[in-house]
């Protein structure tokens, strides 16, 4: 694919090429309560040390979280967000890798990217008050952008749509206006449709087959399918064993035009990933 404008993703340290190969982004859980590895890296040492075995795997980025946004969680204090993601930004900065902020809060965003965090991740899509404003506020970082359906502690319950397609690349549209209106550049952002947040089985699936459809925005897709509930109503698989259901959906996502690939497992990822470089498949076009 050649390199051009709309694949490159401009984050705090690095200007990303995201034509050539699709990446991967390593989560890192920094949370007691997570839906898919139940705060096996709680502690900073933990998190810590899982950072640095993501990056001998071949990690890309490092997306460090200290909310757990699985369905029915509940958002944490600011300052226990803060006391868990801090100190594993500050180490996941020396790795030589863009390092990502998991968070919707203002002050979580400006402690991350004085940190040194070059990405903030948003669930919320900036809406949260003074999110938007505090990474206008910065020079160089850059954003994703994920489409939600109401909070994690309700967002499940029922889900509604028209059209989930046209839904979801309205509101993504419509955010993307709104940092460009900020003075965020597009090249600062990133999108994701948000699959499983807010959404059923039949929104997700639905949302994935017409995943081209949000190209015609005109940035980069990044996609996180990682162990989802989907996966496992699909395949009848717990969380703990969702893995080939995991590389698949990411490969289909990037056969679907996602550059970007958020995963838990990422060595098996990363080792797909080499398969389907090697055999020369690109990516998709708008439909």
């Amino acid at each position: 694919m050649p390199n051009s404008t709309a694949n490159i993703w401009q984050t705090a340290r690095f200007s990303l090429d995201l034509g050539p190969r699709p990446l991967v982004m390593g989560i890192v859980n920094a949370t007691p309560d997570s839906f898919s590895d139940g705060g096996r890296h709680s502690a900073a040492a933990q998190a810590c040390a899982h950072c640095d075995q993501l990056l001998a795997e071949g990690v890309d980025i490092l997306d460090i979280g200290g909310e757990s946004t699985r369905p029915g969680s509940l958002t944490p204090p600011v300052d226990v967000e803060l006391e868990r993601v801090l100190p594993v930004i500050r180490h996941a900065v020396t790795l030589g890798v863009p390092v990502s902020v998991d968070t919707s809060r203002a002050e979580v965003i400006a402690a991350a990217l004085e940190a040194g965090a070059d990405i903030v991740n948003d669930v919320r899509a900036l809406r949260w008050p003074k999110a938007l404003e505090t990474v206008a506020g910065h020079a160089r970082a850059g954003v994703c952008l994920m489409h939600m359906q109401g909070e994690p502690a309700t967002m499940q319950q029922a889900p509604l749509y028209r059209d989930v397609v046209e839904e979801v690349r309205a509101f993504l549209h419509e955010r993307l206006n709104a940092l460009e209106a900020a003075g965020v550049a597009a090249e600062r952002v990133v999108l994701d449709p948000g699959y499983g947040f807010g959404k059923s089985q039949e929104h997700n699936l639905s949302l994935f087959r017409l995943q081209p459809r949000l190209l015609q925005i005109g940035r980069p897709l990044l996609v996180g399918w990682s162990r989802k509930g989907t996966l496992g109503q699909l395949t009848g698989r717990p969380v703990d064993q969702r893995l080939p259901a995991s590389v698949g959906a990411a490969l289909a996502a990037v056969a679907h035009g996602a550059r970007i690939v958020r995963v838990h497992d990422v060595a098996a990822t990363v080792d797909a990933l080499k398969v389907w470089n090697a055999a020369g498949l690109g990516m998709a076009r708008p439909a």
